[in-house]
């Protein structure tokens, strides 16, 4: 996958990048105007004393140990959610910027003038959790929550006019992997119905039947879904949702109800871990966690996260790279001249000749779903799309 590297559509970039420059230049122009008062929007120091000496947005605004007050994403994204405008503009601002300066006018510096594609470095003891970590340029953390950070996988194009992108993933596989360790008897069914995991979970800790999900009951049950696997209490899901803290408390309080195995994953992974000193992935891939029975509250508190959180996404990258041999393997054995290129978390990418992209499909897709069987039955699924683009495929 290195050396094959991956086409990267250099005019669209370029034009891509004068846009973003303009957009970051009318909310920049923008944040000035609200503030009454031009200041240099880059220095977090002008920006605090903007924000919370001129305008006042925060009383009890915190500083960091210089004297200066906090103004990172966590800070300026709780100011947002209180319907301060000026704040979106200025998150607006710093989400273009770093995508320009980060990605798009980055990524054409990259490209090897032998091969005329960008060759990323894949490190394979770099994650703590045995996830393959991409480097110069990281192209796993090409941001997908956004609109203007999506737009970016249009950059990333086949090698010519006879290939076309393949992207294949696995369906919420870490929540199939919760399951299916925990073996929580309604976790497990919902997936062995085929149902939406959020909606089935949300129907469970509302009491409402599945039709009567909101959207709303839907993002919230999502947020704890994945809340959970990382160790998230009332406070954090509070903060993350923009709801109070006893709300939180009820929701995780009729989580734990209607899902109690996964209670009992977590009882019994902490306790195994303090045995122990390590935890495991289903095929028994340790990580060692020193700090489990530290006497500091917070530094034991970070590690008893890491003891629910790694058998998970431990498993889930044993997953994937047995499922890259798989696939490259049904490959060769095909006598198939598509390559895959790159991958990213839970997805593959690849290079495949137009002719062959009917054959290769199943292909992939048989072999990640077939890479590792999960106990209790919990069913793993792999979907795969094609495009002129990786976002068109994915």
């Amino acid at each position: 996958m290195e050396f094959e590297g991956v086409n990267v559509d250099v005019n669209f970039l370029r034009d891509y990048s004068v846009e973003l420059e303009k957009e970051a230049d009318r909310a920049e122009k923008s944040v000035y105007k609200k503030a009454g008062v031009h200041f240099n929007l880059a220095s977090p120091k002008q920006l605090g004393e903007v924000l919370f000496d001129k305008l006042q947005l925060d009383p009890s605004a915190k500083k960091t140990k210089t004297g200066q007050y906090q103004t990172g994403e966590d800070v300026l994204l709780k100011l947002a959610a209180k319907g301060h405008e000026i704040v979106d503009d200025i998150l607006t601002y710093r989400q273009l910027t770093k995508l320009k300066s980060t990605y798009i006018d980055a990524l054409p510096e990259l490209i090897n003038p032998k091969t005329g594609r960008v060759h990323t470095t894949y490190g394979q003891a770099v994650a703590v959790t045995g996830r393959l970590a991409s480097n110069n340029p990281n192209l796993q953390n090409i941001p997908v929550r956004t609109e203007r950070g999506r737009e970016i996988r249009k950059a990333f194009i086949p090698r010519d006019k006879n290939h076309v992108l393949l992207s294949a993933d696995y369906s919420q596989i870490e929540l199939r992997i919760v399951a299916a360790i925990s073996g929580d008897a309604n976790m497990c069914q919902a997936f062995k119905e085929g149902k939406d995991i959020h909606t089935a979970t949300a129907a469970r800790v509302y009491n409402v039947a599945e039709s009567d999900v909101t959207k709303e009951m839907r993002y919230k049950a999502k947020s704890v879904n994945f809340g959970i696997i990382y160790g998230q209490g009332a406070f954090g899901l509070a903060d993350n949702l923009g709801i109070s803290r006893t709300e939180a408390k009820e929701i995780i309080a009729n989580y734990k109800r209607e899902f109690p195995g996964i209670q009992q994953y977590m009882d019994d992974t902490i306790r195994f871990a303090k045995e122990k000193g390590y935890v495991e992935t289903l095929l028994g891939r340790k990580r060692w966690l020193r700090d489990i029975n530290s006497s500091n509250f917070t530094v034991r508190g970070f590690a008893e996260r890491n003891a629910i959180n790694s058998p998970i996404q431990g498993t889930a990258a044993d997953m994937i790279k047995l499922a890259m041999q798989k696939v490259h393997r049904a490959i060769q054995e095909a006598g198939l001249k598509s390559k895959m290129i790159l991958q990213v978390h839970d997805e593959l990418i690849f290079d495949a000749l137009k002719s062959e992209a009917a054959t290769l499909k199943p292909l992939i897709i048989s072999s990640m779903q077939d890479a590792l069987a999960l106990p209790n039955d919990v069913p793993v699924i792999a979907e795969c799309g094609q495009g002129d683009n990786w976002l068109e495929a994915h």
